[in-house]
């Protein structure tokens, strides 16, 4: 795309922000013709390259990646009678193969699970062939009613990570779950995001799960997104499924299991949290382009110029960093919005005096300007890339703290929402507490046993009934 003219919306109206920069930065077009389905433009797309790649990364360090199909037979799908009651208003149905009605109907996959679980059946017979940890990155679809948005809520699910582990003992999967927990905090610090984890109410967890904890990052509107999500199943699947192992002693014993998502979310999130009124603002290490040289050209000193841009280029380049040098017939300062616009950490300005002096200028998107010695150019990349990191976390991690807020009464609670910040309340865990709670806000109680080193795991009496609670959060949720 290459329409920009005009400018954001301040990032105070956070949904106008939001909608156009997805257009204006090349992200996602959102007219595709069928509601909740969006398409990625190839610079979006590329940030969810590098983005999912990291996730990758992480989890074949002792996962393996697999691919498993899309329909999954109605027989398969009902069999799970709370699962599918979870998803029932959902799920899409395949019900002709051309003009031929299908004996069976064939779901579109909300989620794995009951395409996964009777392969595991078939596949698992031994003790020693536990534990299993299969990862897929596919494209789900789910009948979304609730207001579509790009990347948040959608119908088709274009990018979701779903991890399933099959394991021996329940306490084996719990060691697993408190693993995925830990993985996806290495995954979101490395996207420089601030996230709250928590275990969902019961009656929010996961169909058939035994437990779910969930992570949760602040949006700029105060709003929590959901950005991953971790489930200890049980054998609640492998008794539905016949998932079964001999043990060391020859009996067989129902299989223990978890499963974890994260989904095109993370990026939403990755947007969101960093950029500013200019645009995107991008770490770098999931930026479609990392650095972008801009030479200025005047005069006598044209060719000069340009040839130390293309070294300058060659030489990151060959170091391994995504860089684009813009040689377009365009104004300096039309060159700087467009790349600002895009979220590029690193503007490299190179003119006749900076090449007089054996440097280049360095503008970072995070607002610092200084020049690097083209005799140290590699290092001085490296070490202004982890300075804007530095840069982005801190902001991120100063909106979260910004956004938190203690309240001790129902009233004090509705406040604190309304101001647009997320709560952190006592709560007794009693569903008709944790009800009157949702009701009397229009809030949602999001989790308990927060684990956040912005939370501190207090004590006190519950805001509803005034028993003994736990420090629980509460906020509105998309």
């Amino acid at each position: 795309m290459d329409d920009d003219t005009g400018s954001l919306p301040l990032k105070q109206d956070f949904s106008a922000w939001y909608n156009d920069l997805l257009w204006r930065a090349d992200i996602m077009d959102v007219r595709y013709p069928v509601k909740g389905l969006y398409v990625w433009f190839p610079y979006g797309f590329a940030i969810r390259k590098h983005v999912y790649q990291r996730l990758r990364d992480l989890l074949d360090r002792d996962h393996q990646e697999t691919l498993f199909p899309l329909l999954i037979p109605e027989q398969e799908f009902m069999k799970e009678a709370e699962h599918i009651k979870g998803f029932e208003e959902e799920v899409y149905w395949v019900t002709h193969g051309g003009t031929t009605p299908l004996e069976v109907k064939l779901a579109l996959r909300p989620t794995s699970e009951t395409a996964i679980y009777p392969m595991y059946a078939l596949w698992i017979r031994s003790h020693a062939d536990l534990p299993i940890k299969y990862y897929q990155i596919v494209n789900t679809f789910r009948y979304e009613t609730k207001q579509t948005r790009p990347l948040i809520r959608l119908r088709e699910i274009t990018s979701f990570k779903e991890a399933h582990t099959v394991h021996a003992t329940w306490e084996e999967a719990e060691a697993q779950v408190e693993e995925a927990i830990r993985l996806y905090r290495e995954f979101y610090d490395g996207l420089c995001i601030p996230t709250l984890v928590s275990k969902r109410p019961d009656w929010d967890k996961f169909p058939g799960a035994d437990y779910t904890i969930a992570v949760d990052a602040i949006m700029p509107n105060g709003k929590t997104l959901q950005i991953g999500t971790v489930h200890h199943l049980g054998d609640h699947f492998s008794r539905t499924f016949n998932i079964t192992y001999e043990d060391k002693n020859g009996e067989q014993k129902f299989a223990q299991q978890t499963c974890y998502g994260i989904s095109e979310r993370s990026i939403a999130a990755l947007i969101s949290i960093h950029g500013d009124d200019k645009g995107l603002i991008l770490p770098p290490a999931v930026a479609t382009i990392q650095a972008v040289i801009v030479p200025i050209t005047i005069g006598k000193r044209h060719e000069d110029v340009m040839a130390a841009a293309n070294k300058l280029f060659d030489d990151l380049t060959s170091a391994g960093f995504r860089v684009k040098l813009d040689t377009r017939d365009m104004r300096p300062g039309a060159k700087y919005y467009w790349w600002e616009l895009r979220g590029v950490p690193l503007r490299l300005e190179l003119g006749p005096r900076d090449l007089d002096a054996g440097q280049v200028m360095a503008v970072t998107r995070t607002g610092q300007k200084k020049p690097i010695e083209l005799a140290a150019i590699t290092d001085g990349v490296s070490r202004v890339f982890g300075e804007i990191a530095d840069t982005i976390r801190a902001r991120a991690e100063e909106h979260t703290k910004s956004h938190l807020c203690t309240a001790s009464s129902v009233a004090d609670l509705t406040s604190t929402l309304e101001g647009g910040n997320v709560a952190v309340v006592h709560w007794c865990q009693q569903r008709e507490c944790g009800d009157a709670i949702e009701t009397k806000t229009n809030a949602s109680i999001l989790g308990t046993d927060v684990r956040s080193r912005y939370v501190p795991a207090t004590e006190g009496t519950c805001i509803e009934c005034g028993k003994p609670g736990k420090a629980t959060l509460v906020g509105r949720a998309y």
